[in-house]
């Protein structure tokens, strides 16, 4: 067993695409790769990538970084209950949205739709192309990148989506792998069952959504967006049951949302209502970690329930979320996609984000590859085809941050890009 990591992981699941000479036998090799992803260019980027709202549009709203950051914390907590390695839960965290392009999703909806007929774009694949090809860390003889060069374990508790385009199960449409990555993907897949997500996945996928549904509706409510008092009103409710089917949920009943809502409506740290006061923001992050708590330790005990004690690790187990936790998961992502998302005033800079990257591929295609960064430059030249070409433009479009694709964007327009996007 290697120095700092427990059992139930093996060789195989230690190795790295390429091989590496031996390092400091005082440092676990899971420990080293969470220690590669915090050290990356594209986590650092992730500060000034959007989550929902915007970076720098006030004090107290997340972006992609500070959101990565907690998932991370709460992946850790339930890796640990579980028994996984919390490095590798807590690298994949860290890194399973490095991927995601300027904009948040709708960047991501944006650079889909100008690849869609060259691979198609989502941001779980990019992660993977990040992880094993774009990053800047270990190149081999031959000059071939291999991105951060992450163990086997690692890599597989990053991939959210293990399959290919249009291979999703029915009504979804992500992927967590491009054509041309294929062969480092069947590496990482080597020996695991067929579309099964290995466990430290699947806490890094629940973590994601926990954070995501209490962090966004704790931004919503500091920002005057929502009211606590509202989620008991009928027709607010209704509101937020829509939209749950619509985009996260698709067979919880309007019931289901309502009945989740007044449970946690019923929770002694609810917050009934919100002045922005040094005790409201004090009982407000209350609930926050309330909820956190909540949501793991229901899961912890579903899990242990059907498995019972011992290390869960790769794939000797599922993690078993309770129909009732996930509509309540579901529900405050709903709250937040009601409230914030889908309001009227943020459709126009949704379209206008969507524009002036739909503009920004156009002219990086038309000037490439000089005006695209060194590396990506370098795969321009490289490629074999338009679609590949392609390929590395939009690479080089969702590695920059919110800020920088809009400057790029003016430069290459002769300064007419400055209009807010906010």
């Amino acid at each position: 067993m290697t120095p700092g990591d427990p059992g139930g992981y093996s060789g195989h699941d230690r190795a790295r695409l390429h091989a590496e000479p031996p390092k400091d036998p005082g440092r676990g090799d899971f420990a080293r790769d969470r220690a590669r992803v915090v050290h990356s260019s594209a986590l650092r980027r992730l500060g000034a990538k959007t989550q929902v709202v915007g970076p720098g549009t006030d004090d107290f709203v997340r972006n992609r970084l500070t959101h990565s950051l907690e998932v991370a914390q709460v992946g850790r907590e339930l890796g640990g209950m579980l028994g996984c390695d919390i490095d590798i839960v807590e690298g994949a965290c860290l890194a399973h949205d490095l991927g995601h392009p300027p904009f948040g999703h709708n960047g991501e909806d944006a650079l889909a739709g100008i690849a869609a007929h060259a691979g198609g774009f989502e941001g779980n694949a990019q992660t993977l192309r990040v992880l094993t090809r774009l990053e800047p860390k270990v190149v081999g003889d031959d000059g071939r990148s291999f991105g951060l060069n992450l163990t086997r374990a690692t890599l597989d508790a990053a991939t959210k989506y293990p399959w290919r385009r249009g291979e999703a199960p029915a009504g979804s449409s992500k992927f967590g792998v491009y054509e041309d990555d294929l062969d480092a993907f069947a590496w990482v897949r080597e020996g695991a069952p067929e579309r099964q997500r290995c466990v430290e996945a699947q806490v890094m996928d629940l973590a994601d959504d926990v954070a995501y549904s209490v962090h966004d509706v704790e931004d919503a409510v500091v920002a005057g967006r929502v009211d606590p008092r509202g989620l008991a009103d009928v027709v607010e409710v209704a509101r937020v049951a829509e939209l749950v089917r619509a985009w996260y949920l698709p067979d919880a009943a309007a019931d289901e949302v309502a009945d989740a809502l007044r449970r946690l409506r019923a929770m002694p740290a609810w917050v009934g209502e919100f002045d922005g006061s040094h005790r409201a923001l004090a009982a407000l992050k209350d609930l926050t970690s309330q909820l956190i708590g909540r949501f793991v330790r229901a899961a912890e005990h579903a899990t242990r329930a059907r498995y019972g004690d011992g290390p869960l690790t790769r794939y000797a187990a599922s993690v078993v979320v309770p129909r009732g936790t996930a509509c309540e998961i579901a529900a405050l992502k709903g709250v937040a996609a009601v409230y914030v998302m889908t309001v009227e005033e943020r459709k126009p800079v949704y379209v206008r984000q969507r524009e002036l990257l739909t503009e920004l591929v156009d002219r990086l295609c038309a000037t490439a590859p000089d005006v695209l960064d060194p590396p990506f430059a370098a795969g321009w030249t490289a490629a074999p085809d338009d679609a590949a070409r392609l390929r590395a433009v939009v690479d080089q479009v969702a590695s920059v941050t919110d800020a920088r694709a809009v400057a790029w964007h003016g430069t290459l327009s002769g300064g007419a890009a400055g209009r807010t996007l906010r």
